[in-house]
């Protein structure tokens, strides 16, 4: 089994748990009357499927680390800190979730690029501009979230800022720290094997090399 298949079976299994888990709360917390924590449940097995329906709309494949990232973040965000309460116990828990939005975003970047390179049917693409594209696409995409915030804050007085330009700042620095490590993997990635991350078949790709180059 190649390890692409391992990493997606990986990312199935999570996926599954997140569905018991989420149906097994909405019937405990309905049963003791919790419905706010019934809905938040509920919430996040719709994310999962509007996540299915994305994903089969655009004709978009998903590759393992993406996805993983995605069912990750899910899991930490919406089920652990939202639904248990984790806020409260785990110390920058908030800042946490910024560094792997950049992760996430890191990734959806490349997905783009890909996306883009094979509607213009594009033959040669350098994995050094897809790297940094990856990098500057979430960048960029954090910089994007906290002027929502920000106008979300002026126009009807909510708070996710806490007023502060200095939890601005520390949240785009985690989510661009997130995005440089995931920039460095996938620049070590495309220096094993050149054009892998754009071609979206790592397998592919080493098998060809191996054809060339035996040792």
């Amino acid at each position: 089994m190649s390890e692409r298949k391992k990493n997606q079976r990986l990312n199935d299994a999570i996926e599954i748990s997140l569905y018991v888990i989420c149906c097994f709360c909405i019937v405990y917390y309905t049963i003791r009357g919790v419905y706010a924590k019934s809905i938040q449940a509920l919430l996040i097995i719709m994310v999962l499927l509007l996540i299915r329906v994305v994903v089969k709309w655009t004709k978009s494949e998903w590759f393992p680390a993406l996805r993983f990232s995605v069912l990750f973040f899910i899991t930490v965000a919406m089920l652990f800190a939202n639904l248990f309460g984790f806020y409260g116990v785990i110390p920058y828990l908030d800042k946490m979730e910024h560094v792997l939005s950049g992760v996430i975003l890191c990734f959806v970047g490349l997905l783009v690029l890909r996306k883009m390179i094979q509607n213009q049917e594009v033959s040669q693409f350098s994995s050094r501009i897809g790297v940094w594209f990856a990098l500057f696409f979430s960048i960029a995409m954090a910089g994007c979230w906290e002027i929502f915030e920000f106008t979300t804050d002026r126009l009807f007085g909510l708070l996710s800022q806490n007023g502060s330009l200095s939890d601005t700042m520390v949240d785009i620095i985690c989510g661009t720290v997130g995005a440089a490590g995931t920039a460095l993997y996938l620049a070590y990635k495309a220096k094993r094997h050149p054009l892998s991350i754009l071609s979206g078949n790592e397998d592919q790709v080493a098998k060809k090399v191996r054809s060339v180059d035996p040792k």
